[in-house]
């Protein structure tokens, strides 16, 4: 099964993250499939690669609770049609 979560990059106390598509039995820095965004909490700054992130979630990805909270800030769930957003 495949998840959407984070993959920290960075420094030491300068954290910022990769959002990724990964096998759900990797560890958190192991072989991604793809990176699909990032979230830099410091200065609050996201992106999203938006067509990429829509594939996998019609392949049956799942988002981590962090992942889905950092879509539902950046309003992600408000661009998909009505129909996919019930899942």
């Amino acid at each position: 099964m495949v998840k959407l979560r984070l993959k920290r990059c960075g420094r030491k106390q300068r954290a910022i993250y990769r959002i990724v598509a990964i096998d759900v039995r990797s560890r958190r820095e192991g072989r991604d499939i793809q990176k699909v965004g990032f979230y830099d909490p410091i200065h609050n700054q996201t992106y999203l690669n938006v067509p990429a992130i829509l594939y996998f979630l019609e392949k049956g990805a799942q988002p981590t609770d962090t992942v889905r909270d950092i879509f539902k800030k950046a309003e992600f769930f408000k661009e998909l049609p009505i129909n996919q957003s019930k899942s």
